[in-house]
């Protein structure tokens, strides 16, 4: 792709509280899956850049956990993520949802920290299916005086609607720049981040509320295979799943290892998209006491102090 001078490119953060649809807006403004979804709050712990190309522009999209009160080394880790993203940014999503009515103590708290950056602020108000017309207008009346807002949209990115506006105005306002990233190129993660999480997203996912946020998935090796004189070819994973008690390890395992059989026939269907050919998944279930404490686990499992 060739860029010219009306070119627009540049660093979108989206920024809010936990659980307001980060991920999923995302997912939809770049349209494909480059981000796990789940509805436990703090889901995404990484800095991920999301990357949509345009024949006018590339935004680069920092998905970063959501902000909330740490309870552990790796919850104050997650939120310097988030508070380090706003650093040199060409423009900033303030996410929130229509189901909050009014701002709360963290809404306040990150639109406080925002107000001294330079640079144009959009509120968007996600979930905007969820309530009435009247209801709708009443929480952007509350938040809006609470910034100078370049702009104000609504969106529900479950059902990836009013993201044509919001993204026509991202690239309208991002400044004229390179391609930074190829074309094709759609998130800044190596191949084998992405299959950790898409394993993690299965964890939450069908595990729900009885298994806490205490779980790390690390790939532990991959190989491709090809069988001679056949065409069926598929690469191999081996993958453990980490936990900081004996109970939420046997609950991951379930009666029989039914809940892991299940966890690892979702996981497959989605790494097979992803990489384009069969998956065989081995997983297992180790349990790592405290590990969202321990500096050395923090590291081990990717979770660096400094950006």
């Amino acid at each position: 792709m060739k860029t010219s001078e009306l070119f627009h490119s540049g660093m979108v953060t989206l920024i809010g509280r936990t659980n307001v649809g980060k991920s999923t807006l995302i997912n939809c403004l770049v349209g494909d899956k480059v981000s796990i979804i789940s509805d436990k709050p703090q889901t995404t712990r990484n800095r991920i850049h999301c990357i949509l190309t345009r024949q006018n522009g590339q935004a680069i999209f920092l998905d970063t956990p959501g902000l909330h009160t740490p309870k552990s080394r790796l919850g104050e880790r997650m939120n310097q993520y988030a508070l380090e993203s706003l650093r040199e940014v060409d423009l900033i999503l303030f996410i929130t949802t229509a189901e909050f009515l009014k701002p709360g103590k963290g809404d306040l708290r990150i639109i406080q920290q925002l107000k001294p950056i330079p640079v144009t602020k959009f509120l968007v108000i996600n979930k905007s299916d969820l309530v009435s017309r009247e209801a709708l207008a009443e929480c952007s009346e509350r938040f809006f005086n609470l910034a100078d807002w370049g702009r104000v949209f609504f969106t529900s990115a479950l059902n990836c609607s009013g993201l044509e506006a919001l993204s026509d105005s991202i690239f309208e306002t991002l400044p004229e720049g390179p391609l930074y990233y190829p074309a094709d190129m759609m998130i800044d993660q190596p191949e084998r981040f992405l299959i950790s999480e898409i394993i993690r997203e299965k964890v939450l996912q069908l595990t729900r509320q009885e298994v806490p946020h205490g779980v790390a998935v690390i790939v532990e090796g991959m190989q491709d295979i090809t069988r001679e004189g056949s065409l069926l070819n598929y690469t191999r994973i081996e993958a453990t799943i980490y936990v900081e008690r004996e109970s939420p390890k046997g609950i991951i395992i379930g009666s029989g290892g039914s809940m892991l059989k299940a966890i690892g026939s979702q996981a497959r269907s989605d790494l097979e998209k992803l990489l384009g050919q069969q998956v065989h998944l081995d997983l297992r279930v180790k349990v790592r006491k405290d590990w969202r404490d321990s500096e050395f686990s923090l590291r081990e499992f990717g979770y660096r102090r400094n950006l």
